[in-house]
C-alpha cells in the first residue's frame, strides 16, 4: 500500500493588539468597559508597587522567600479578568496581581510569605485554589475541577496558570490529554517568561511555540503577546466563551518576561545578560496600557500620579496591618492539626513532647 498523508492542523495564531510601542490595531481592539480598563490599570500598578515592597521586605528579613511578578502583570490580569467569581482560578505561585483581582488581600500575601497558615486561608465564597509550589501539579487540579463542573452540568470554567518550565512536567501532558479527550471546560495559561529558573525556554522544548503543543491533544492553541493586556484579555475571552458553551479546553501561551529574580533566593545575573533584560523592559506591560489609556482620554498625568500615590498608601497600610496581625498568629502547636483525621501514635508522642517544651520556654520567659 502507498504511503498516505494525514491532514492535521499545523498552524497556530499569534495575537498582538497593542504593539511594543503601544500602537493600537483598531480592527482587533476588544470591547472592554472604561471601568474595567481603569481597574485593570490600577491593579497592574498595585501589583507592581506591592511587588517592589515585598522584595524590600524580604531583603530586610521581614518576610521569607518571595517570587516577584514584575513584567508579567498583563499575562495574568488580562486572563483572570474574564472569569466570573463562580469560575475556578487555579494559580501557580507568580500570579499575585491576579489573586488580588480575585479578592485576596495584601495582608494575606504578606502573612503567607511569613510562614503563617492563616495567609493561605481562602473564604468559601471564592472559587480559588491556594498557590501551588510543586511545578505543574495545579494543572491536574484544574482539569479535575473542570471535569466536575461538566459532570454536574454547571457552566463553570477552570483556569490554570503555569510557566514554560511547567510544560516539561508529565502533569502538563496528562492534564491536556485528559482535557482534550473529555472536552472539559478548562483554560490553560502558560506564562512563557523565557526562563525556568536558570533554564532558557530554548532548552525546555524543540517546539517553535508552546501553543502548538495543543495540536497534539486536539484542542485549540494560541500564542499571544503576554505584555499586551488587550491581547491576553481577547484570547482568554474567546477561550472562556468556547469552554462555557461546551466547546472544550484551550491552551494560551503568553509570551512575556520575568524582569526580576525567579525568587528572592535566585541571582539571574549568573545565567542571563543585562542587555536581554533591558530589551524586555522596553516592552513593559504597564507603560503600554498607560499609553493606550492616555490616548483614549481615560488617564492624565494627574490621575496617574494620584493612582500611584493611593496605591503606595494602600501597600503601606497593608504592611502595617499584617505586622500587627502576625503578632497574634502562629501557635506552633497548629503544625500537628488538620493533616490526619486520627493522629498516629508517634505524632501524638511528638505533640505531647513539643507541648512540654513550649510550656517550659514560656515559663522561662515569664520568669526572665
Amino acid at each position: 500500500m502507498p504511503r498516505k498523508e494525514i491532514n492535521i492542523a499545523d498552524k497556530v495564531e499569534y495575537l498582538s493588539i497593542l504593539d511594543h510601542n503601544g500602537e493600537l490595531d483598531t480592527d482587533l481592539e476588544p470591547d472592554i468597559s472604561e471601568e474595567i480598563l481603569l481597574k485593570l490599570y490600577r491593579t497592574m500598578v498595585l501589583g507592581r508597587k506591592f511587588d517592589e515592597r515585598m522584595l524590600n521586605l524580604q531583603r530586610q528579613g521581614r518576610i521569607g522567600t518571595f517570587p516577584p511578578i514584575n513584567g508579567q502583570e498583563a499575562a495574568h490580569l488580562g486572563t483572570a479578568a474574564v472569569l466570573e467569581l463562580s469560575d475556578w482560578f487555579v494559580p501557580a505561585f507568580r500570579e499575585t496581581a491576579a489573586e488580588i483581582w480575585r479578592g485576596r488581600s495584601l495582608e494575606s500575601v504578606i502573612t503567607y510569605y511569613n510562614g503563617f497558615a492563616e495567609g493561605a486561608y481562602i473564604p468559601p465564597d471564592r472559587n480559588d485554589l491556594p498557590v501551588s509550589i510543586p511545578v505543574g501539579s495545579q494543572i491536574l487540579h484544574a482539569v479535575g475541577l473542570a471535569w466536575a463542573a461538566q459532570y454536574r452540568k454547571t457552566d463553570r470554567v477552570a483556569m490554570a496558570y503555569f510557566g514554560d518550565g511547567g510544560t516539561s512536567q508529565g502533569d502538563f501532558h496528562e492534564g491536556l490529554n485528559f482535557a482534550g479527550v473529555f472536552q472539559v471546560p478548562a483554560i490553560f495559561i502558560c506564562q512563557n517568561n523565557q526562563w525556568a529558573i536558570s533554564i532558557p525556554r530554548t532548552k525546555q522544548t524543540r517546539s517553535k511555540t508552546i501553543a502548538q503543543k495543543a495540536l497534539a491533544y486536539g484542542i485549540p492553541g494560541i500564542q499571544v503577546d503576554g505584555n499586551d493586556i488587550l491581547a491576553t484579555y481577547t484570547a482568554a475571552k474567546e477561550a472562556l466563551d468556547r469552554a462555557r458553551s461546551g466547546g472544550g479546553p484551550t491552551l494560551i501561551e503568553c509570551v512575556t518576561y520575568r524582569m526580576a529574580v525567579h525568587t528572592t533566593a535566585d541571582d539571574p545575573r549568573r545565567y542571563r545578560t543585562e542587555k536581554e533584560v533591558e530589551q524586555w523592559k522596553k516592552r513593559d506591560p504597564i507603560t503600554r496600557l498607560q499609553k493606550y489609556l492616555l490616548d483614549k482620554g481615560l488617564l492624565s498625568g494627574e490621575t496617574i500620579d494620584a493612582i500611584e500615590s493611593a496605591v503606595l498608601d494602600e501597600v503601606q497600610a497593608a504592611v502595617d496591618n499584617a505586622e500587627k496581625q502576625m503578632k497574634k498568629m502562629g501557635d506552633p502547636m497548629h503544625m500537628f492539626e488538620y493533616a490526619y483525621a486520627e493522629m498516629a501514635p508517634f505524632l501524638l508522642e511528638q505533640k505531647e513532647e513539643f507541648a512540654r517544651e513550649i510550656a517550659g520556654m514560656r515559663e522561662e520567659g515569664n520568669n526572665g
